[in-house]
């Protein structure tokens, strides 16, 4: 079983996100010895974003014709998509950034967003290619957003990663979250105690459902 651990955050060892994905990719490591895990840090190493040159993915044949720069982006892309369709298990380490998800992990998926990799049109609208995978996002949050319905229809954070894994075709999108940690050492300390009893729940059950695909 192979795992893709991301972390998104810019605040290196001060991040939430990251400490969170740690946690759960010890406990993924624990509960499954024999998983291999890919690396993967956006704020270190981020594709560039779509630009007329990386704007449009091209393969074989395809690829004739292109200037140095976009061979160049294409590698890039195909690395990255080639990366996520090899993973069994997805680690999303994605803070709030200003109601939505950072610029760089933003980046990523752009690079993975390929018709005829992840999804593909149909006459009857778009089909996810990438099912089967378990993803689980490590949500971080300065404020408490859940539960209420105000907040929860400003951030765009979690929504639209459940939005884009899903359209992809993944269906199995597990979030851990911990918020309110901007507001106090007291509420930090208690969203991580919550984030923690949703890792081992997160991890066990995917773990879980993962030996019974591969008992069928």
């Amino acid at each position: 079983m192979k795992l893709l651990h991301i972390d998104s955050s810019a605040l290196g060892g001060n991040s939430v996100s990251r400490e969170l994905t740690r946690r759960i990719v010890g406990e993924w490591r624990a509960a499954n010895p024999g998983a291999t895990v890919d690396y993967l840090d956006l704020a270190k190493d981020a594709p560039s974003h779509l630009n007329v040159d990386s704007l449009g993915f091209r393969m074989g044949v395809n690829a004739e014709g292109l200037s140095d720069v976009q061979r160049r982006e294409n590698e890039v892309s195909e690395r990255l998509v080639s990366q996520f369709l090899a993973a069994d298990v997805i680690v999303v380490g994605a803070p709030l950034y200003n109601f939505s998800i950072p610029t760089q992990l933003k980046a990523w998926i752009d690079r993975i967003a390929q018709a005829g990799r992840t999804f593909k049109y149909t006459e009857k609208g778009p089909v996810g290619l990438a099912g089967g995978k378990t993803v689980i996002v490590a949500s971080s949050r300065g404020g408490m957003y859940f539960g209420n319905p105000v907040m929860e229809s400003i951030e765009h954070q979690e929504s639209y990663l459940k939005t884009v894994f899903g359209f992809f075709g993944i269906t199995d999108v597990r979030i851990v979250r911990a918020e309110g940690v901007a507001m106090g050492e007291e509420a930090k300390a208690k969203a991580f105690e919550a984030a923690d009893i949703a890792i081992r729940a997160a991890v066990r059950e995917a773990a879980n459902e993962a030996e019974a695909a591969l008992a069928a």
